[in-house]
């Protein structure tokens, strides 16, 4: 059987197993005996560019299948700092995955920094390693750079997030329309957002400090970035018309 390493992100770990990414997707969401529920995201990650930073000999000999001839579902191999340990271009396809383990692969694609708006504002969800909600001035690989290149106090190693939508709030804080965001405490998103706008030395807010540890994946703007400093891959997500062709059952459940 084939082996495959994956970087789960909510929790981080890194993670051998034997299902290809749909097997494991639904084997993290629901468990062996559909007895458990419960929302993730995960990279696949190319082996060949990572056999440095693993025991290969420990996952060989423990990573086997059972006595049944069932495949091994995961064998721990790292809990702590990982993402930052992967380089960027070993990260293949990204995987999110309902309550209900249903799975959808995003696929890398060439990100045009050109296109990206100097004047609107932004809301990231950070995923790992840290995890506040952030709303933002600056576009997403000025944001990724500024916490990555240590040109600021607080800085990051590595960091994967997500854009999040803001409609009207992100040109127009106070008076936009906040009626199909489904976010608790909008008044405070907009108070962020305009200190964000008033301020102009400061580029970023933190909106909510911990993460619930569920993305609501219809409020997901452009898509999922990381990297560090100039480094960084980007994984589009489709609007909710092209995401009901390309994965009907992921649709409905979100």
């Amino acid at each position: 059987m084939s082996k495959y390493i994956y970087l789960t992100c909510t929790p981080e770990a890194l993670v051998a197993s034997m299902l290809p990414p749909q097997g494991f997707g639904m084997y993290l969401s629901t468990g062996t005996k559909k007895r458990n529920k419960g929302q993730t995201i995960f990279f696949e990650v190319d082996m060949s560019q990572i056999e440095k930073v693993i025991d290969l000999e420990s996952l060989n000999k423990r990573c086997v299948a059972k006595e049944d001839g069932s495949p091994k579902s995961s064998v721990y191999l790292s809990v702590y700092r990982v993402l930052e340990t992967i380089p960027t271009s070993a990260l293949k396809s990204l995987y999110l995955t309902t309550d209900h383990g249903c799975v959808l692969e995003l696929k890398k694609a060439p990100y045009d920094k050109s296109q990206e708006s100097q004047k609107a504002l932004h809301l990231y969800q950070e995923l790992c390693p840290v995890t506040p909600l952030v709303a933002s001035g600056l576009p997403p690989s000025v944001f990724l750079k500024r916490l990555t290149d240590n040109s600021i106090p607080i800085v990051l190693p590595k960091l994967f997030f997500v854009e999040l939508k803001l409609g009207e709030l992100a040109t127009n804080p106070l008076s936009g329309s906040a009626e199909h965001l489904p976010y608790s405490n909008v008044g405070h998103l907009r108070d962020c957002l305009e200190i964000l706008r008033g301020e102009y030395e400061k580029h970023m807010k933190t909106v909510q400090r911990i993460f619930s540890g569920t993305l609501l994946y219809r409020t997901i703007e452009t898509g999922f970035y990381v990297g560090s400093k100039d480094e960084m891959a980007f994984y589009p997500y489709p609007n909710m018309k092209q995401l009901e062709d390309i994965n009907y059952e992921f649709f409905r459940e979100i």
